[in-house]
């Protein structure tokens, strides 16, 4: 019986660089390349937050145990 659904599902890696193993062990580690790329600029941002943060707040304890606040 033909089933026209398996013909669109599989038509993707019918062509192109999928289409081997190898091509799709590339697909796959430029996949994890990008998303390792972007996780070190989000990290970047997040640690000079944390770290902006952690003075802020002992500036704020240092006052407070003062008993300026």
């Amino acid at each position: 019986m033909y089933d026209p659904t398996s013909l669109i599902a599989t038509a993707p890696m019918q062509a192109g660089i999928a289409a081997s193993p190898f091509g799709r062990l590339l697909i796959g580690l430029v996949a994890v390349a990008i998303v390792i790329i972007v996780g070190r600029m989000v990290l970047a941002v997040a640690w000079r937050l944390v770290t902006i943060a952690a003075v802020i707040v002992a500036l704020l304890f240092a006052i407070s145990a003062a008993g300026i606040i």
